[in-house]
Formats: structure tokens, C-alpha cells, sequence
């Protein structure tokens, strides 16, 4: 199964955490063959929402959701279950100071 992970944080990582990254996280997981993909995402002050209604297209600078929560990056992974998927995503050292949402993807 594939599963997306949505790393979010409800402030940004002090200057040790992002001099950590990702600690070892991304070689393990390359070594177990898990990881398909993933990036970080820039500040959610960068992003643009994108609606359409009645035919228009409707421009919303900044994220859509108002929250304390933002989502940070990404991760596309591949594993046998959720099990795993939850065992991936507890080792990722962002579920130390955020939150990790790990999400299957519809499968074709």
C-alpha cells in the first residue's frame, strides 16, 4: 500500500531541529525501500489556494485552512500496512516537536 506522510507543525522548527533534518530518518527509510517520494513545502505565507465556483477561478493568497497547524513536507511511502506506515512515521524525528498524518492513497 501506499501511504502519503504529512508532516505539519503548529510553529517552525527552532535552528537545531532543522540543522538535525532528518537525523538518519531518510537513509534507514531508503534502505528499506519504503520511501517513493516527497519534498518540503515553502512557508504557507508562499501558497496560493485555488477555488472555482460559478465558472471563475477564486485566488486566496496563503493557506485555505486556518489553522496553527501547516503541513511542512511530504513523504510518499510504500509499505505492507498501516502498521508499518505508523512505524515509519514514529521514527521521523518531526513527530518529536510536530505531527505526522499518515494517509492512504486511492489506489487505481
Amino acid at each position: 500500500m501506499q501511504y502519503a506522510l504529512l508532516i505539519a507543525g503548529d510553529r517552525e522548527p527552532t535552528p537545531e531541529e532543522l540543522a538535525q533534518g532528518c537525523g538518519g530518518w531518510s537513509e534507514e527509510m531508503e534502505a528499506r525501500g519504503v520511501v517513493r517520494g516527497g519534498a518540503g513545502l515553502r512557508p504557507p505565507t508562499e501558497a496560493t489556494t485555488v477555488r472555482v465556483r460559478d465558472g471563475q477561478v477564486l485566488l486566496t493568497d496563503g493557506p485555505f485552512a486556518d489553522t496553527k497547524e501547516q503541513i511542512g513536507g511530504l513523504v510518499l511511502i510504500e509499505c505492507a500496512d498501516l502498521d508499518e506506515a505508523v512505524e515509519i512515521a514514529s521514527k521521523h524525528p518531526a513527530a518529536g516537536y510536530g505531527m505526522i498524518e499518515v494517509r492512504p492513497l486511492w489506489q487505481p
